[in-house]
C-alpha cells in the first residue's frame, strides 16, 4: 500500500481513515518552549477542546500533542528546538 499523509495523520490522532470527517489537515501553533506545549493543551481543553494526543516527545527533538477545537477541527500545539522564534512570535526555518 503507498504512503497516504492523510491516512498517517488520521492514524497519528487516533481517527478512522475510512468514512472520517477528517479533512486531512491540522493546524499548528508553535511553542517558545515545551512548558508552553502543556499551558497551551490544559487551556485548549479547558475550553471545551478534545485532547486527542497527549504532548509527547517526537522525532528531531520535537515535543508536541493535539486536540479537536470545539468545531472539530484538529490543531497541534509543538515546541521544536530546531526552529529559531523571534520576538514577534515568528519562526525562522533552519536551511
Amino acid at each position: 500500500m503507498p504512503f497516504n499523509p492523510r491516512d498517517e495523520l488520521a492514524r497519528d490522532v487516533a481517527l478512522p481513515v475510512e468514512g472520517s470527517e477528517f479533512g486531512g489537515m491540522v493546524l499548528a501553533h508553535n511553542t517558545r518552549n515545551r512548558a508552553e506545549v502543556d499551558t497551551a493543551l490544559a487551556e485548549a481543553q479547558a475550553s471545551g477542546a478534545t485532547l486527542l494526543k497527549p504532548a509527547e516527545d517526537a522525532f528531531l527533538g520535537v515535543y508536541s500533542g493535539r486536540f479537536a477545537d470545539p468545531d472539530g477541527c484538529l490543531r497541534e500545539v509543538a515546541w521544536n528546538p530546531n526552529f529559531e522564534m523571534k520576538a514577534d512570535g515568528s519562526i525562522r526555518l533552519p536551511d
